[in-house]
């Protein structure tokens, strides 16, 4: 019987500025698995670890950033894996920071920090673009909307 699972998290990294949000992209290493992907902060939940602690550490594993404020994004990400007959439920994130300089992990070999249409056309997976404009479309929202979803840190 196929099994369901939340096992990883993505987290959509965002700083203000006068003009507009810029999303933190990460470029995978290549021996790693996605090589040469664009993605966001993504990673594995711990045995006993919440989905969001999840979200904040691999924040500061993979940028070396410290988020000033999270939120939850009314997305749930999902793929299916063949080999372990496996539906994973992915939930998503968005964190703030205020830092522009990234220290990336041994998992990425670059970053940009992008508006949302060049976050859109750098990211490969369809769940991880309309998890990012999700966010932004909360961002640009009605701010109450903002205050249900965020995350105490």
């Amino acid at each position: 019987m196929t099994t369901v699972t939340v096992r990883v998290i993505d987290c959509h990294v965002f700083r203000r500025t006068t003009a507009e949000p810029l999303f933190l992209l990460l470029k995978r290493a290549r021996d790693r698995i996605y090589p040469g992907i664009w993605q966001c902060v993504t990673g594995k939940i711990e045995p006993d670890e919440k989905p969001f602690t999840t979200a904040l550490r691999e924040v500061r594993e993979e940028t070396g950033l410290d988020p000033e404020a999270l939120w939850t994004v009314e997305q749930v990400n999902q793929y299916y894996e063949a080999g372990p007959d496996r539906m994973n439920l992915i939930p998503v994130f968005a964190a703030e920071v205020s830092a522009s300089i990234v220290t990336l992990s041994d998992e990425h070999i670059a970053y940009q920090w992008c508006d949302i249409q060049e976050a859109e056309q750098l990211l490969l997976w369809a769940q991880q673009k309309t998890g990012v404009r999700r966010f932004y479309e909360m961002l640009k929202g009605d701010p109450s909307r903002l205050q249900l979803t965020r995350i105490p840190i």
